[in-house]
């Protein structure tokens, strides 16, 4: 049984390093991407960002002024129980978002949509999101704190199968130029691309996709990995670099995960998950033992699963 007061604690100290200490895979993507940035101002914004990040690390404060709004991803174990069950774990997650947002400090994004009324904690209505995913084995459960922009650089269209790899890559284009040219994301970004579902599982996958795989990180599907490596290249060949810039920094990396989607579509979600990429993950063990990384480990094969009743294999 894994108390709920290890719960609490892991996941306000996740909410910190979420938004203090840069994930080491997406800094050294950029720091990869200031190397062969060819654009003076471009160049110069990705430079002093890493020096940011390392600044926010030493003083222990949030790297980016806008700490966007928090989120949870949740994965159990098959045999994972929690202390006062899956309503105390939400409290737990809860109560820890309002105390991080005070303790680190993060700003209050969260506000009622209509009437604008805000509990200065990032805590409300459907607020923080809490998602979960399960696992085959295991008493354990992961819990992954993400600080997700939460205005602009999402972008949805429907479709159709003939518009085929031509409209994935057109959509694409259309999406990054206006992020960049509207001031709608802060690039680079790791480019999240959700092709299939309905719709709203179409977005859910873009943004697991953006926030939930680290740089470098291929689908397993070898034709799907090759089009985020053509779609990454793609990203940085438009002419635009950090912040909207003349340059050639647009995307660290491009993530696609897809779902089984209508017979007469072909949905598609692209997400930027932003310059300063906020993530950190830890497993609890029933002995409340903790293991802290920034992999969230989300995409598993269990997760991508295909068959009505999967089992793993040497191929899968």
């Amino acid at each position: 049984m894994i108390p709920i007061k290890t719960v609490e604690e892991v996941a306000e100290n996740l909410m910190e390093r979420a938004a203090i200490d840069i994930p080491e895979d997406y800094l050294g993507g950029l720091e990869e991407m200031a190397e062969r940035e060819e654009g003076e101002l471009a160049s110069f914004v990705i430079r002093a960002m890493i020096e940011n990040y390392r600044a926010a690390s030493d003083d222990r404060r949030a790297m980016c002024g806008d700490t966007g709004v928090p989120r949870w991803y949740v994965k159990m174990g098959n045999e994972a129980a929690v202390e006062d069950g899956p309503v105390g774990l939400e409290g737990a997650l809860r109560r820890a978002t309002a105390q991080a947002t005070a303790a680190v400090p993060l700003r209050p994004n969260r506000v009622h949509p209509l009437w604008r009324t805000d509990h200065g904690n990032n805590v409300g209505i459907n607020a923080p999101e809490i998602e979960y995913a399960y696992e085959p084995d295991g008493a354990w459960i992961d819990l992954t704190a993400v600080h997700k922009g939460g205005l602009f650089g999402t972008d949805y269209r429907m479709l159709f199968p003939g518009d085929g790899i031509d409209g994935i890559r057109r959509f694409l284009i259309d999406s990054l130029v206006a992020f960049g040219r509207r001031g709608l994301a802060c690039q680079p970004a790791i480019i999240g691309i959700g092709l299939g579902g309905s719709k709203d599982i179409c977005m859910v996958l873009g943004k697991q996709a953006a926030c939930l795989r680290i740089v470098g990180d291929r689908n397993p599907d070898p034709r799907i990995a090759e089009l985020e490596l053509e779609l990454t290249e793609l990203g940085n060949s438009i002419g635009m670099g950090a912040m909207g810039f003349a340059g050639n920094s647009m995307v660290i990396d491009c993530h696609i995960e897809a779902g089984y989607c209508h017979t007469g579509a072909m949905p598609m979600s692209v997400h930027a998950f932003c310059l300063a990429s906020r993530r950190a993950t830890a497993r609890i063990q029933p002995d409340g033992s903790v293991c802290l990384r920034t992999d969230p480990q989300w995409f598993t094969p269990y997760k991508r699963r295909e068959t009505v009743e999967w089992q793993p294999t040497a191929e899968n």
